[in-house]
C-alpha cells in the first residue's frame, strides 16, 4: 500500500485518519487540516486525490513522472512544490523526489526514490502541538527542513573522502586508480550542485514571494531552511575547489619528482662521461699514441678518473642533485 499515513489534525493534535476518496471537511480554522503521505503511488490513487482535494492536473502529472527539478508552482489558491532528496548508495549519491501539494487545509507529500521515510518527522512535528496549530505551512517547513538537513551527512562523508585524498597526495604520489577516483567524485559534486542550486532558489521564493497557503509568520522558518540550503551549496562548492587543488598539487608534485629524477640522471651521466671519454680516447687503435708505454700510466689514469668522478659527485651532492 502506498499510503504511509493519512491523518486529520485539529488544533495541533491528530484526531483521526482519512481515506483518499474522502473529500476534505475541514473547518475554516488553519489549525484544522489533513496531512497525507504517499510512497510511489499509483496513477489511480493520485487521480482519486485530485478529485477529492481539487489538485491541478498538471501538478498531478508532474508528481507521477517524478523527474522534475526543484520548483514551486502556483495553481489558484494551492501550491505545488517539488524537492529533490539525496542519499548515499555504495559511495554514490542517489537522488529521489518529493512532490508536495499544499492547500489551505491539506498537505500531500508524494515520495519517489527517497531512502528516508517521514515517519520520524511526523512524530517530531506531532510532538510540537503548539507549532502544529499554525497549519500546513509549518508542516511544509518541517518537510523541506527534513530534506535539506539530509544533504549534510552526504557532504560530510564526501568531505572525509576529499581530505583523505589530500593526505594520500601529500604522503605519496597518486597512482593510476586515484585520478579516475578524483574525477568521479568531481562529477558527483557537479551533479549535486545542480540539485542544490534550484533547491536554494525554491526556498528563497518561499521566503520572499507572496504565496498562497504561506503566512507571513512562517517566513522566518523558511528563511532558516534557505540558510541551510545555501550552506550545503557553499560546502559542496568548497569541496569542488579542494578537489581541484588536490589534483593540481598532485600534478605539481609529480612534475617535481620527475625533475628530481631528471637531475639525478643528468648528474650520473656527467660523472660517467669522464671514464667514458678517457676510455674512448685510449680505446682508439692508432699505432702511435702518447703515454702508451708509460710504466704507471694505467694506474695514473684510473686515479685521475676516480678523482674527477669524486669531485663531480661531491659538487652534485652539494647542489642537491644527488
Amino acid at each position: 500500500m502506498s499510503v504511509i499515513a493519512a491523518c486529520h489534525y485539529v488544533d495541533g493534535k491528530r484526531v483521526g485518519t482519512v481515506s483518499l476518496d474522502q473529500p476534505s471537511t475541514c473547518a475554516q480554522d488553519q489549525s484544522d487540516f489533513v496531512w497525507i503521505g504517499l510512497l510511489e503511488p499509483s496513477e489511480e490513487e493520485l487521480r482519486t486525490l485530485q478529485s477529492s482535494y481539487g489538485l491541478h492536473p498538471l501538478a498531478v502529472e508532474d508528481a507521477l513522472k517524478a523527474h522534475q527539478m526543484p520548483k514551486v508552482d502556483i495553481y489558484g489558491d494551492q501550491l505545488f512544490i517539488v524537492a529533490r532528496t539525496a542519499h548515499l548508495e555504495d559511495d554514490q549519491i542517489a537522488y529521489g523526489e518529493t512532490a508536495i501539494f499544499v492547500g489551505k487545509h491539506h498537505i500531500i507529500t508524494v515520495r519517489h526514490g527517497s531512502a528516508r521515510a517521514h515517519t520520524e518527522l511526523r512524530s517530531q512535528l506531532e510532538a510540537a502541538t503548539a507549532q502544529m496549530r499554525y497549519g500546513v505551512d509549518y508542516v511544509l517547513h518541517g518537510v523541506l527542513d527534513f530534506i535539506v538537513d539530509g544533504y549534510f551527512p552526504i557532504v560530510e562523508t564526501i568531505e572525509e573522502d576529499v581530505l583523505e585524498m589530500e593526505r594520500e597526495m601529500l604522503a605519496s604520489e597518486f597512482g593510476r586508480v586515484d585520478v579516475p577516483r578524483i574525477f568521479g567524485l568531481r562529477r558527483q559534486l557537479i551533479r549535486f550542485q545542480r540539485v542544490l542550486g534550484p533547491m536554494s532558489e525554491l526556498c528563497r521564493k518561499l521566503v520572499h514571494l507572496d504565496l498562497p497557503c504561506i503566512d507571513a509568520e512562517a517566513k522566518p522558518y523558511f528563511n532558516d531552511v534557505w540558510d541551510h540550503a545555501r550552506r550545503a551549496e557553499a560546502m559542496v562548492g568548497s569541496l569542488r575547489d579542494i578537489l581541484t587543488s588536490v589534483f593540481e598539487a598532485s600534478h605539481l608534485l609529480e612534475q617535481q619528482r620527475q625533475g628530481v629524477i631528471t637531475r639525478q640522471l643528468a648528474a650520473w651521466a656527467a660523472i660517467l662521461a669522464v671514464p667514458t671519454a678517457v676510455a674512448g680516447i685510449y680505446g682508439m687503435n692508432f699505432e702511435h699514441m702518447p703515454e702508451l708505454k708509460t710504466q704507471y700510466g694505467y694506474f695514473v689514469v684510473l686515479g685521475l678518473i676516480a678523482a674527477f668522478c669524486a669531485t663531480l659527485y661531491m659538487r652534485f651532492k652539494r647542489f642537491g642533485w644527488l
